[in-house]
C-alpha cells in the first residue's frame, strides 16, 4: 500500500521564487540515484587497488596525458604529476575517498559530505577534461557533479538512510543535531 502526500518544493534566491510539488515516486528515484552513484563511486574506488586490479593506481596517468592542453587546469594538473610526494598523497587520496564516498550514499550516511566530496573529485575530473570549446561545455563528468549536488540537495539521507537515525541520535539527553545544528551540513 502506498500513500501520497502533498509535498512542496520552495526556494527563493536573488529575488527569482522557484516551486514544484513533486511526484509520490520522486522518493523512490532519490534513494534509486543515490544508490547508482554511491555504488558507481565504490566500485570506481575499489577498481583502483592493487588487490582488485593486480596493479596500484597511478594518478599520473591522468594528470598528465589524460588532460587536454587548452583545459584551464593543464599546467596545475602536469605540475601536481612531476611532484612525486604529491602525487603519492594524490594516488591514495583518490581510491579511498572514492570507496568511502561510494559506501556513505549506499547506506545513507553522511549524505551532504559525501556529495560534496563527489562533486568536487567530478568538478576536478570535469576541469582536466575540458577541451577549451563551449560545444564541450556539458560532459558526464559535470552531471555527475550536478546529480551529486542535488542527492545533497534533497537531503537524500534520510529518504531510507542512516542519516535520519543519526540526526536524532542522543546526545546529552538532546538530539545530535539539536545538540550541534551544524551537523545539518554534513548528514541529509
Amino acid at each position: 500500500m502506498s500513500t501520497t502526500t502533498r509535498n512542496r518544493l520552495e526556494s527563493r534566491f536573488g529575488g527569482v521564487t522557484l516551486t514544484g510539488e513533486p511526484h509520490a515516486l520522486s522518493a523512490w528515484f532519490v534513494v534509486a540515484l543515490r544508490f547508482v552513484m554511491g555504488g558507481m563511486m565504490l566500485f570506481a574506488g575499489l577498481g583502483k587497488f592493487a588487490f582488485v586490479s593486480g596493479e596500484a593506481f597511478d594518478a599520473s596517468g591522468f594528470l598528465v596525458h589524460g588532460v587536454d592542453p587548452a583545459s584551464p587546469v593543464s599546467g596545475l594538473y602536469a605540475a601536481m604529476a612531476g611532484n612525486a610526494a604529491l602525487l603519492e598523497v594524490i594516488n591514495v587520496i583518490v581510491p579511498v575517498t572514492q570507496v568511502l564516498i561510494g559506501v556513505a550514499l549506499i547506506a545513507g550516511a553522511f549524505v551532504r559530505l559525501a556529495a560534496l566530496g563527489g562533486a568536487m573529485q567530478m568538478g576536478l575530473f570535469y576541469l582536466g577534461g575540458w577541451e577549451g570549446q563551449w560545444l564541450a561545455l556539458f560532459d558526464s563528468t559535470l552531471i555527475y557533479a550536478v546529480v551529486f549536488l542535488a542527492l545533497g540537495a534533497f537531503a537524500a539521507g534520510r529518504i531510507a538512510g542512516l542519516d535520519r537515525y543519526i540526526e536524532q541520535t542522543e546526545v546529552g539527553g538532546q538530539p545530535l543535531l539539536e545538540r550541534y545544528p551544524k551537523l545539518r551540513y554534513l548528514l541529509g
